[in-house]
């Protein structure tokens, strides 16, 4: 889940705004890395439900848990609506005009969600750990806190990364093929 949302969601909005490449590229680009990401975070889903049942432990007991389904359920929404809209042009082009800045909006509200969620699967690992007795400042414990901060940096430069961007605007000089 943290190589797929965040690691390549990340570069996924970086690619939109950052490579010097046409805008038909760019916008292929975009969708293929947000469907890496939204099928690595679905398998790491899939993975902690089996994990969990495995091991007796209930599932969606925990604030990251439901943040967590609830984020993978809206990035698979985003990714459809941008699919339809932006991409396979299903959208005429006052609709992509009108619906652009609120996509950029939702997406990187969404990353945001997913960065902070993140950052409370760490905690809860981490609580989980300390209880089964490793020492509150051992190695591990700093590999999943060292773990979290460089996660939580790099949300960060994503997000500055992009706002330092100027504005995109949508064309209609691509049409898909």
């Amino acid at each position: 889940m943290l190589i797929g949302l965040i690691i390549i969601g990340g570069e996924a909005i970086m690619t939109y705004k950052s490579l010097p490449l046409k805008k038909e590229v760019k916008k292929a680009v975009h969708l293929v890395l947000h469907a890496v990401a939204v099928i690595l975070g679905s398998i790491g889903i899939a993975a902690a439900f089996k994990n969990h049942n495995a091991s007796n432990i209930p599932n969606l007991y925990s604030l990251h848990s439901w943040l967590g389904i609830s984020i993978i359920s809206l990035y698979g929404i985003q990714w459809i609506y941008g699919f339809t809209v932006f991409f396979s042009r299903g959208g005429s082009t006052a609709i992509r005009s009108k619906s652009l800045p609120w996509h950029m909006l939702f997406g990187i509200l969404l990353y945001i969600l997913a960065v902070g969620n993140a950052a409370l699967g760490f905690l809860e690992k981490l609580t989980f750990l300390e209880g089964s007795g490793i020492a509150k400042r051992g190695p591990e414990a700093l590999l999943v806190n060292f773990t979290a901060v460089i996660t939580i940096l790099y949300g960060v430069f994503v997000i500055l990364s992009v706002l330092s961007q100027p504005p995109v605007e949508d064309d209609d000089s691509y049409s898909a093929k």
